[in-house]
């Protein structure tokens, strides 16, 4: 039952999938970033069904690319992107480090935000106008695989700040298991993008692996350790990447 609740914990935080309620007190949060990639899973199980219905209806390039980027916002409920949209507002005011951890607090979207979130949305949609439903395997490892990434950090880069969701999130997670369980399905990704598309699974792989050193020296330069927020930044730079290598050059390989 711990772990029933664990896993409502983290399916509730992190995504729009109805949970049953469970009590957010420290025992049930303590293997709740365990299964923080499952909502991964999820979202990369939902977008492989929209390509096969894409592929089985002849849908054109439009519409497999415009849903599939909506995807998994709808499934995640925007939660990352939110903490992306604040990092771009953040760093583009050139501000102190103190006055950049604000502006990530701030409720206010700036433009800079706006024009990004566009951007990226856009990229998304080129990118998974080109997808295929025989690369769904890979694809879902996409997601399931920096939401890994994502956890680990948790667990292993300093904190910005004491306090918030994400420093919340680490004082009270059982760090060997999350180190044990994300380690678990970085082996389950790999395995995935090496059985799907060898050559360019072993690039998403380490464009991944890039994007999260990338990740601990932006958030140590720029605010002094990673936040919520910027968690949720390099959660979708690193899918974009992953996709953008699974897709485009997988999809001329196959």
């Amino acid at each position: 039952m711990r772990l029933m609740r664990a896993i409502a914990i983290a399916f509730s935080t992190y995504s729009r999938i109805p949970m049953p309620r469970v009590d957010w007190s420290e025992e049930n949060q303590r293997y709740s970033m365990c299964f923080f990639p499952l909502v991964g899973l999820a979202v990369g199980l939902a977008l492989w069904l929209w390509l096969w219905l894409c592929d089985l209806w002849a849908l054109g390039a439009f519409a497999r690319g415009a849903i599939g980027a909506a995807l998994p916002l709808l499934v995640s409920g925007g939660i990352h992107m939110d903490g992306f949209m604040d990092t771009l507002d953040a760093m583009a005011s050139w501000q102190p480090r103190e006055k950049r951890l604000e502006i990530l607090k701030d409720v206010h979207t700036g433009a800079f935000a706006v024009m990004g979130c566009g951007a990226y949305l856009l990229a998304m949609a080129g990118i998974l106008s080109e997808a295929r439903a025989d690369q769904g395997l890979a694809i879902a490892a996409c997601f399931v695989l920096s939401r890994a990434l994502s956890a680990l950090a948790l667990v292993w880069f300093p904190k910005a700040r004491k306090g918030g969701m994400l420093a919340g999130f680490a004082r009270t997670a059982q760090e060997k298991a999350v180190t044990g369980a994300c380690c678990a399905y970085l082996a389950l990704c790999a395995a995935a993008f090496l059985c799907a598309q060898p050559l360019s699974g072993a690039l998403a792989l380490a464009a991944a692996g890039l994007c999260a050193a990338y990740y601990f020296f932006f958030s140590r330069k720029y605010f002094g350790g990673t936040t919520g927020d910027i968690a949720g930044w390099f959660l979708q730079i690193s899918e974009l990447v992953t996709l953008a290598v699974t897709v485009l050059i997988g999809g001329r390989l196959l």
